[in-house]
């Protein structure tokens, strides 16, 4: 059983910084891709930064220049840097991992975490 584990929301005042982490445990032989989503109240999920194994890697519009992501294939974990954040960031941040391969799924199935929420305000 993969599972999913993000960690690292909080509450945060305009302009500051979070970082969020995300590690994948299971018997996990490969990921393709990892990345972030995000939720606001009243608001559709939306795609914030996704990394594949060879570390290409996707931003939105919105969240390019201000947010990083970065993964560890060896450790199975993706980390999101958040800086200059302002209250439209404020969302449930969900951590994916797309085509994870385990000796019960050697095709590949795709797993979220359950969600970390991060408040912009001040």
């Amino acid at each position: 059983q993969v599972q999913l584990v993000e960690s690292g929301g909080g509450l945060v005042q305009p302009g500051g910084s979070l970082r969020l982490s995300c590690a994948a445990s299971g018997s996990i032989f490969s990921i393709n891709a990892m990345g972030w989503y995000r939720q606001a109240p009243g608001k559709q999920r939306e795609l914030v930064a996704t990394i594949i194994r060879g570390g290409t890697t996707t931003y939105a519009d919105s969240v390019k220049g201000r947010f990083t992501i970065s993964r560890d294939n060896a450790k199975n974990t993706v980390a999101l840097q958040m800086n200059s954040l302002q209250p439209e960031d404020t969302a449930v941040y969900y951590c994916y991992a797309e085509s994870v391969r385990t000796l019960k799924t050697p095709a590949g199935m795709d797993y979220w975490g359950k969600g970390t929420l991060v408040t912009v305000s001040s």
